[in-house]
């Protein structure tokens, strides 16, 4: 149902909306610390945009795209929208650790994955399976990083 092209479209204005939201939220909050791992997701997330857009295997735009394939573009894009999954409910000015905000963040991003997880399900084409899976692992392993943040060093 959803194309390679369009998964990589989504996976991209995710990664954007969350960059947007984290950028916002560093003015926010009063913590040099969480200030600095808000700086820190702000980049991960504009690098994940990038590497996700550099995915295809074929062009962005083909001038042969099916009227049905553009309607699909489209819907994604409006129920995606500028949704940032948990972040949204968040009043990062009430934060006041950086253990509150890692734990925040894993959650964005393991609600990025069962968001994935459910597109994964409408999708057959082994191909888009493959490259789904590997934004997947992306994810997840993004979260590790962040809980491993919860028992080592602070951000620096």
């Amino acid at each position: 149902m959803f194309s390679i092209n369009e998964i990589i479209d989504l996976a991209v204005q995710i990664e954007q909306n969350g960059e947007k939201l984290l950028r916002s939220a560093q003015k926010e909050v009063s913590e040099p610390e969480l200030v600095s791992l808000l700086q820190w997701m702000e980049n991960e997330e504009r690098q994940h945009a990038e590497w996700f857009s550099q995915l295809s295997p074929t062009p962005k735009e083909s001038t042969d795209m099916s009227h049905l394939e553009e309607m699909g573009k489209n819907l994604l894009k409006d129920m995606l929208g500028d949704q940032s999954f948990s972040l949204g409910d968040t009043d990062f000015s009430k934060l006041d650790n950086i253990e509150g905000l890692i734990t925040i963040m894993m959650e964005f991003e393991e609600d990025t994955v069962l968001f994935y997880q459910l597109i994964r399900s409408a999708v057959t084409d082994q191909e888009t399976l493959k490259l789904l899976d590997r934004i997947i692992s992306e994810e997840i392993r993004h979260a590790e990083r962040l809980n491993a943040f919860l028992v080592s060093e602070p951000l620096s």
